[in-house]
């Protein structure tokens, strides 16, 4: 068996980490979009008449 240390692993450049980032906001961004896109989708669909719901 082989030992590993904290210190193995890949190692970003800065220029590689900022575009790591720049990427993972873009996906959060992109599925944040879809969440908002499905849930107006399901409120059209539904119709105006599911937000007033008699309590």
């Amino acid at each position: 068996m082989t030992e590993h240390n904290d210190t193995d692993g890949v190692r970003l450049t800065p220029e590689q980490a900022k575009s790591r980032r720049a990427r993972n906001i873009a996906i959060g961004l992109a599925v944040g979009l879809l969440v908002v896109i499905f849930y107006a989708v399901t409120i059209v669909k539904l119709g105006p008449g599911i937000l007033h719901r008699p309590m």
